[in-house]
């Protein structure tokens, strides 16, 4: 486990869970970095036009971050990775209905009741309890191929290109299991992906949590953790993503994005004079203040779609 030591001075609160699971996130991609190749990198899509000027090339004590969910991916990976489980057979009816219950508590609710992510958190893991890591990084790599590669926003994906065409790294930043994560990054050429963190033994899962999901302020510690162990300086990097929830991650960074913003990352984008790139047609931006499922409990929008792909087949 990393050490406490890899963080600096903090300028806002965070809960001992978020500082571990920052920290753990942190460490396993580092570990994993090596190992992901950048098979894909020269049919990078043409930087934008009007970024002349970042990111800067030949820094190297900037990096980039993205969050995954609707900033480099339409609609989000977890959802897409339960599609693929229920094809193979993880869940159980029982499942399907809890899922479903506690999905449709943090959609229509819009809040986030302790006793429900926990729930939700320890629902998600029992599924993979007890199946080998290695399995499920297999499984991730088809279910990348299945519902997911069509699913990258060709701007966002040119962003990222324009930074490892800079020299710099790029890390996935989210709140997917980061085995999955790993997957997506590896298939865009990207250096690496910080994720939750589910606990193994022997390489089988225990049906625990390392921390807590990366989410919210659990992304800023894992990015915090990454830059002090790879020597960055966090002035000069650049951080991307969606959702309001990510406030503490482009906080901590000198260029923030919004991608795709939801309304209340919007408002405070403006009010911040952060910039915006908006790759959603009018229609699909129309719905960007539907509330979302926080962190694991994410996990139960793949077992609801998994219900309604059931439901079309009978």
């Amino acid at each position: 486990m990393a050490a406490l030591g890899w963080l600096t001075p903090r300028r806002r609160s965070a809960t001992a869970r978020s500082v571990l699971a920052g920290e753990a996130s942190a460490e396993a991609a580092r570990k994993s970095q090596e190992a992901l190749l950048a098979d894909d990198a020269a049919s990078a899509v043409p930087k934008d036009a009007d970024e002349p000027d970042f990111p800067v090339l030949g820094d190297t004590k900037a990096a980039a971050f993205f969050d995954l969910d609707n900033t480099v991916m339409q609609g989000a990976a977890i959802f897409h990775f339960g599609r693929g489980l229920y094809k193979r057979k993880f869940f159980e009816t029982r499942d399907l209905a809890k899922f479903a219950w506690q999905q449709a508590w943090f959609r229509l609710a819009g809040v986030e009741d302790p006793q429900h992510i926990q729930d939700a958190r320890d629902s998600a893991l029992s599924i993979v309890k007890g199946h080998r890591v290695a399995e499920l990084q297999t499984i991730g790599e088809e279910i990348y191929d299945e519902y997911m590669a069509e699913r990258i926003w060709p701007g966002t994906r040119a962003l990222a290109q324009a930074h490892l065409d800079a020299g710099q790294k790029v890390w996935l930043v989210t709140a997917a299991p980061v085995e999955i994560a790993g997957v997506i990054a590896r298939r865009l050429g990207l250096t690496g992906a910080l994720g939750t963190v589910a606990e193994s033994v022997g390489g089988i899962y225990t049906g625990k949590l390392v921390g807590e999901p990366l989410h919210g302020p659990a992304k800023a510690e894992a990015v915090r953790a990454l830059a002090a162990a790879e020597g960055l300086d966090l002035s000069r990097c650049a951080a991307y993503s969606d959702s309001h929830n990510d406030i503490p991650m482009l906080s901590l960074v000198g260029h923030p994005y919004a991608i795709n913003p939801d309304t209340k990352l919007r408002k405070h984008a403006r009010e911040m004079d952060w910039r915006l790139r908006d790759y959603r047609t009018g229609r699909k931006a129309a719905k960007v203040g539907i509330p979302a499922a926080a962190g694991v409990g994410a996990v139960a929008g793949g077992t609801a779609a998994a219900i309604a792909l059931s439901r079309r087949r009978r």
